[in-house]
């Protein structure tokens, strides 16, 4: 289906349709609000100017900084509305002692209404403040009837608030608006007294411990200083490692010279006892003594070579000249072997020395960690000492230092403008809330309408029908009391309704081009819908036009039509169907062409009769002597009796009441109708009130406000 198009005039027929919807809500609201607005008392409006501000500037050391902080001024208007504060503006006027709560409650609207009406229902006695908690004093209850009505209300773009304070008497309006800023300012200063002392507390305990702490770590220090005599370890602990690096410095040297020493000693040792090799090393070659022995040597070989010239071997100075050359060999291996041994015993020294170094280095560097472990354990207690004595010192900087600050504030709070007398009240603006009144209960009227509108599912116009089901509507029957409609056509050939019938029958004539359905149910969804009474006159109608007629009334459970007609209902289509009659069951109805079928007595199993082949044989046969069979049947919804008829005839009308049948309802018939494959000519619409419709057929609404003389 496409989509409707939404008009204005479409949400005007919503209103026209429920105007008395919009109405009733309209005079209920607006009733409302005049007897609120004209009940409630004159109230007087206070109102004092504050400026508040935020302070950062109460430490002695340190600069003043003021970060941002977004919650603060909502704190502030919290606080200012808190109902410790109006507790002491009761306290400082003596409200409890010269005021009844109920004199000194704020203005609502609603809240007056509420009382009103409260009074008009109330048996008991005593105040509605003394009824709210009767474990209250009455200061607490005026405190907290003020804090509910104390407005702050904060000057745009600027530190300024605005405190407001509704009441009966101007008087009182103008001392709680003042006593109000009074009130907080001694808030303020109280709670910042309070966490200040609970500070000083809490850090005075702590110094105590620290104390205790700091006293407990000197003495341990001194103790380990004494213990460990700690007074020289400062100077070892320069002096050890430069002990250490001679050490290591000698060391290196004496490893040196040991290891040149062994090679000389193993080079010298392995030539064993050939001392002509033994010179030809160069630190013995190099030694003086020896050299100037080899030198004496060779003077004295050449004073022998001088001597042989001159005398033979025996002489004496030839003698004497090898005598002193063999003393002076001897010399030179005596020396050799000096040299040796000096080599030897060089070499004995270098390893003891090594030996010595490697001790004292070790003992060196054994005493150089025990320094350092004491060292360390020193200066870990040294440090702890420390840090016991800087965190008591700011401990007790710091309680003096609150301790001077103490009086200060953390909020500045100047009163800019005190309140004055108002001079006339401010609440209730009786023009305006009879007007809010006339808006809200215009308004709220049509949208309740709306709202009805939406709520209801049930059947109203034919174009929604046909839009949303898809099924031609046949016909729409005006509204009228029970019972009138039925026999309608005879009684009032030219009334509106009997037009209705009429229009219905020639939409059924014409519903087919070759020739229209002759054999037709009518049933509905549920029970009082119409379809007996639509039956009833569409076959008048019918029969009106000429046409032979037969109604069978096909309704075996609560059947009515044989009463509609006065007719005997002794034997009828129970009775034959049943088997207890022949065919020749139906009986003259008022007019000429039209006959009717009762019911016959109702059987105990209707279903089972009407779902026999001798139904369909029946309605098969009377369709050739009838040019129309209109069948009444059960509701379809409530039994299946009407579902197996449908199977027999040509086609099926449904008769539905506008405000009562749903669409729900009419769509589960339809899609019971649409799996038997039966054929729907259309929907009726039963009792249409076009007066608060949208009088969609002028024509019904003429002749319903014809004069009388015109219907008959």
């Amino acid at each position: 289906m496409e989509e409707k198009e939404i008009h204005l005039r479409d949400y005007l027929k919503v209103v026209t349709k429920r105007r008395h919807t919009v109405a009733t809500f309209f005079v209920i609201v607006f009733i409302l609000v005049v007897v609120g607005t004209l009940s409630s008392r004159s109230l007087y409006m206070a109102s004092t100017k504050i400026l508040i501000d935020r302070n950062d500037s109460r430490s002695l050391t340190t600069a003043a900084y003021t970060p941002y902080d977004p919650e603060f001024h909502e704190t502030q208007y919290q606080l200012i509305k808190s109902t410790a504060v109006a507790r002491k503006v009761v306290d400082l006027l003596g409200l409890d002692k010269t005021y009844d709560p109920d004199k000194i409650k704020g203005y609502s609207l609603i809240g007056g209404a509420l009382r009103w009406f409260g009074g008009l229902f109330s048996f008991g006695g005593g105040s509605s403040a003394e009824k709210e908690d009767p474990a209250m004093t009455k200061a607490d209850m005026m405190a907290k009837m003020i804090s509910e009505n104390i407005e702050v209300k904060p000057v745009k773009n600027s530190k300024i608030v605005e405190i407001r304070y509704y009441a009966p008497n101007p008087e009182l309006a103008r001392a709680i608006a003042n006593s109000v800023t009074r009130a907080y300012i001694e808030q303020l200063l109280e709670l910042n007294m309070s966490s200040t002392r609970y500070a000083i507390q809490w850090m005075t305990k702590k110094a105590e411990e620290e104390r205790e702490k700091l006293d407990k770590s000197e003495k341990g220090l001194q103790e380990y200083v004494k213990d460990r005599n700690i007074v020289t370890m400062e100077n070892k602990i320069a002096i050890v490692p430069q002990k250490l690096a001679e050490l290591n410095s000698q060391l290196v040297q004496a490893e040196t010279k040991k290891k040149q020493l062994e090679i000389l000693y193993a080079k010298v040792k392995d030539l064993g006892g050939n001392l002509d090799e033994a010179e030809t090393v160069s630190v013995v070659a190099s030694d003086p003594s020896l050299q100037a022995i080899r030198q004496q040597i060779l003077k004295a070989e050449q004073t022998i070579m001088e001597l042989s010239q001159k005398y033979g071997k025996k002489h004496p100075a030839m003698t004497r000249a090898l005598e002193d050359l063999n003393v002076l060999k001897a010399k030179r291996e005596q020396e050799i072997r000096r040299i040796i041994d000096s080599i030897r015993n060089e070499y004995d020294m270098a390893k003891s020395n090594v030996a010595t170094l490697n001790r004292f280095l070790g003992e060196t560097k054994s005493e150089a960690l025990n320094v350092n472990e004491k060292f360390m354990e020193y200066g870990s207690l040294n440090r702890e000492v420390e840090a016991n004595r800087q965190l008591y010192e700011a401990l007790m900087k710091r309680i003096k230092e609150q301790s001077i600050t103490e009086q200060g504030s953390t909020v500045n709070v100047l009163v800019v403008e005190r309140a004055e007398l108002p001079k006339s009240p401010a609440k209730p603006r009786k023009a305006l809330n009879v007007f809010l009144g006339l808006i809200v209960g215009l308004f709220g009227g049509i949208g309740m309408a709306f709202f009805v509108e939406y709520l209801d599912n049930t059947v109203k116009t034919p174009e929604e029908v046909e839009a949303r089901l898809g099924v031609p509507v046949y016909g729409m029957v005006s509204l009228l009391k029970e019972g009138a409609l039925e026999g309608i056509v005879m009684r009032e050939p030219t009334s509106p309704v009997t037009e209705n019938y009429k229009a219905m029958r020639t939409a059924l004539l014409l519903s087919s081009a070759d020739r229209p359905q002759r054999k037709i149910l009518v049933t509905s969804m549920g029970p009082e819908e119409g379809k007996t009474t639509t039956s009833v006159n569409l076959a008048m109608a019918i029969a009106q036009s000429e046409y032979k007629v037969l109604v069978i009334d096909a309704d075996l459970r609560k059947p009515r039509i044989h009463k509609v007609f006065g007719l005997n209902n002794g034997k009828g289509l129970s009775t034959y169907l049943a088997g207890a009659s022949d065919m020749k069951v139906m009986q003259k109805g008022p007019l000429p062409n039209l006959d009717v079928i009762p019911s016959g007595p109702i059987p105990p199993n209707p279903s089972e009769l009407l779902s026999s082949n001798r139904m369909n044989e029946m309605i098969a046969a009377l369709g050739k002597d009838y040019d129309f069979v209109i069948c009444d049947s059960p509701p379809l919804l409530s039994v299946a009796d009407s579902l197996m008829l449908s199977k027999a005839l040509d086609g099926t009308i449904i008769v539905t009441r506008a405000g009562a049948t749903t669409y729900d309802m009419i769509k589960r018939g339809l899609k019971s109708l649409a799996d038997l494959k039966a054929h729907v000519l259309g929907i009726v619409i039963n009792g249409m009130d076009v007066k608060k419709g949208d009088k969609y057929h002028y024509y019904n609404y003429y002749y319903s406000s014809a004069p009388e003389e015109a219907k008959r």
